[in-house]
């Protein structure tokens, strides 16, 4: 990629409310940078100095328990922003599940740039907000779901978010999909035990609500049942 008209998420990129020639602005502050599966971007605790889209690949943001365990609290996916402008702490440890690229800014010069461009400062302020409600939706999921209706939901999230990227149109959840990451991640996720993920993994597939023709690949035979698991 040489230029934001060849960037697979820019018109869902935080900087979509931009004018092109904003975007050209935005975009020579920072620089495009790949990471691989396990590189760390940002760690917990440091001083916040980066921010960025990310274009390809997942990221997963987590934080350290008193007794040294990880505990993964969020994903972030093709177009989503990490990283904390106007806040001088890093909150969590932000790494590479996959190979993924991201495009990085300085946080002093993001900050100064959305200063200066009002749209962009509130498509943060959404983009906050919109974290917030998704925070109160994963307090619900590891807190009031079961774990058959945990992991339902998460594979529903996964489906919807592993989409084909585009930017010409909305596109369906996918109904085949490989997960970018192995059992004990995800049960990192959920707050479960890798034993627990694979009974209910099994149990999902006795249901015919999903196949597993391997490890990592998911194919959801029945979405509408999967989706009344979820429901409290």
């Amino acid at each position: 990629m040489t230029a934001c008209a060849d960037c697979p998420v820019r018109n869902r990129a935080i900087c979509s409310v931009l004018e092109d020639g904003e975007r050209a602005i935005l975009s020579q502050i920072g620089h495009r940078q790949s990471l691989s599966a396990g590189q760390t971007l940002m760690w917990e605790g440091d001083k916040s100095s980066v921010v960025a889209n990310v274009i390809e690949g997942v990221l997963k943001l987590s934080t350290s328990l008193g007794d040294g365990r990880e505990q993964i609290v969020g994903i972030a996916y093709p177009a989503d922003f990490v990283g904390r402008p106007f806040g001088d702490q890093t909150r969590y440890t932000i790494s590479a599940i996959t190979d993924a690229r991201i495009h990085s800014f300085p946080r002093a010069g993001f900050e100064k740039f959305a200063q200066e461009h009002p749209k962009l400062e509130h498509r943060i302020l959404e983009r906050t907000l919109t974290e917030l409600d998704n925070s109160r939706q994963w307090m619900l999921l590891l807190g009031r779901k079961t774990a058959q209706e945990k992991l339902a939901t998460f594979l529903l999230d996964m489906s919807e978010r592993l989409k084909d990227e585009c930017c010409d149109e909305i596109l369906a959840p996918l109904d085949k999909f490989t997960l970018p990451f192995g059992r004990q991640q995800i049960a990192n996720i959920l707050g479960l035990t890798i034993e627990t993920v694979s009974r209910q993994l099994t149990e999902l597939t006795k249901a015919d609500l999903i196949k597993l023709p391997d490890q990592r690949e998911v194919l959801i035979l029945d979405r509408n049942r999967l989706q009344e698991l979820t429901d409290l």
